[in-house]
Formats: structure tokens, C-alpha cells, sequence
């Protein structure tokens, strides 16, 4: 449950347990990475994502969460977010799949979410992933302190436009630290000028998450009350890291996986 309008920074020593549990996520990332071949079924890779989880002292802070029965989303092509795995449920050559996970390591929340193509995709489905990942880096070289928390969103939207994207509406990005979701509440779209949203601060730790659709935004739920799919059935990625607000600079990407890409656009940031 988030803390209804109160964002409160992290100290050194919180920032220090969220750099642990999210540097675990970022490895978990890495080895779900691994296993999104032609063939495997979302049920394995949830069981998978989950052993790791366990076998690595920590918790899924995703299963049980207001109901949600996996540890894993795993949503597929036109499926945006919080598809529930099935062993049923293969994936094939030329899908896109979206991972979303986090978890708790000594009581501190990270979540991350990164969409990946199942062999050779269609050009439009790459160009899709890579802009929304692009996306996310626009809005997060925004998050710091001094300004606001809605030139996050407008930077989102803006890497965005000239693809002419649709950007989901009815989900955002949020707070987070000793709950999987805290304020504030993050919108990927442009926000009116006269709304600016709170001043950013250092400390602050948020998840910056862009859910791009290849045509419309507007988006439905399923009967099983989670997965959230394209009203017109087109492709949609989902690129998500927990991100730290710093004193001065770029803020710090907690859960970029081992050698993953940074602002650099060569290499991880520094601790």
C-alpha cells in the first residue's frame, strides 16, 4: 500500500539496502534473459525466476501481491503488463516478451521490468524495444534534484513522439523502498505545463517504467483481472528500473543488469 502523499528520501544507510536487493534483481534480470528462447513455456520461466529468488536469500515481492499468483509478469506481444505465466503458454519464434519482477532483500522493494524479442522478430517490434528502452533514459537524466517530478514524464514523452507511439495512460510508475509501490505516482505522458508535480529530491528512490504501444494507447483488462492488453491488438514493450535521485548529476540506475548499457551509452555507472 503506498503512503498516501508523502515521499520521503532515503538516507545513506537505506540507500545501501536498496543498492543490495536491486543489484540482486539486475543479476535475476540477466539469467531470465537467458532462458527467453523459441519454445520455453512462461510457467517454467516464473518457476525459474522464482527458485533464483529463494536459493538467493530474498523474496518475490510480486507473488500474493493484491492476489497476483506468479512472481513473474510475463506478457506477450499484445499483452502490455501483469500476464500471468502458464505452462501452457509457449513462446514462439518472433514474439516479444516483457519480464517484470522485484524482490525483497532485507525488507527493502526493487522492480525492474525489461522486454526482450523470442528470435528473429519483426523490424517494428525491435524498433519498438529499443525506443521504449531509450525512452526510459530520457525520463530518467530528468530525475534530479531540484527539479520536478513531472519533467520525468515530459522527457518520456518527448523521446517518444516522433515514433509516433502510443503511451499507456492507465499505468505509471511509482515510488518505492520498504513497500513494492510508494508515492509519488509517475505518468509516462506529457503532463500540462501548469502542473509540474512535487520538487525532486535527493534520496528519493523511484521506478521510471515506459509501457509503449506500436499504435493506440488505450489499453482493457482480461477476465483473470490482470493482464492488461492493446485494444487493437498491436505490440507493446515495457522497459523499468528503480533509480535513486543523487545530490548532483544523473541519478543512479540501482538495477541495470551486470555490463547492461548507462547513460554512457559503453558501460554501467560507477557505484
Amino acid at each position: 500500500m503506498r503512503k498516501k502523499n508523502i515521499v520521503i528520501p532515503k538516507t545513506a544507510e537505506e540507500l545501501e539496502g536498496m543498492r543490495t536487493s536491486c543489484k540482486m534483481l539486475g543479476e535475476l534480470h540477466a539469467r531470465l534473459r537467458e532462458l527467453v528462447k523459441p519454445g520455453i513455456s512462461t510457467g517454467e520461466i516464473d518457476a525459474c525466476g522464482e527458485e533464483w529468488i529463494l536459493a538467493h536469500g530474498a523474496k518475490p515481492n510480486f507473488k500474493n501481491y493484491n492476489g497476483y499468483p506468479a512472481s513473474i509478469c510475463i506478457s506477450v506481444n499484445d499483452e502490455v503488463v501483469h500476464g500471468i505465466p502458464k505452462k501452457d503458454r509457449i513462446l514462439e519464434e518472433g514474439d516479444i516478451v516483457s519480464l517484470d519482477c522485484g524482490l525483497i532483500y532485507e525488507g527493502w522493494h526493487s522492480d525492474a521490468a525489461r522486454t526482450w524479442g523470442v528470435g528473429k522478430i519483426h523490424p517494428n517490434a525491435e524498433r519498438l524495444i529499443e525506443d521504449t528502452r531509450k525512452s526510459f533514459f530520457a525520463g530518467a537524466a530528468a530525475a534530479v534534484a531540484g527539479g520536478y517530478l513531472y519533467d520525468i514524464s515530459n522527457a518520456v514523452a518527448a523521446s517518444l513522439k516522433p515514433g509516433g507511439y502510443g503511451i499507456v495512460r492507465d499505468l505509471t510508475g511509482h515510488g518505492i523502498g520498504r513497500h513494492l509501490h510508494e508515492e509519488p505516482v509517475i505518468p509516462n505522458y506529457k503532463m500540462p505545463p501548469l502542473q509540474r508535480g512535487i520538487r525532486l529530491e535527493a534520496g528519493m528512490t523511484l521506478c521510471v517504467e515506459p509501457m509503449v504501444t506500436l499504435e493506440t494507447w488505450r489499453v482493457y483488462w482480461e477476465d483473470d483481472g490482470w493482464t492488461v492488453r492493446t485494444q487493437d491488438g498491436a505490440p507493446a514493450a515495457h522497459y523499468e528500473n528503480t533509480i535513486a535521485v543523487r545530490a548532483d548529476g544523473l541519478p543512479e540506475i540501482l538495477t541495470l543488469m551486470p555490463g547492461e548499457e548507462s547513460f554512457t551509452g559503453s558501460e554501467t555507472q560507477d557505484p
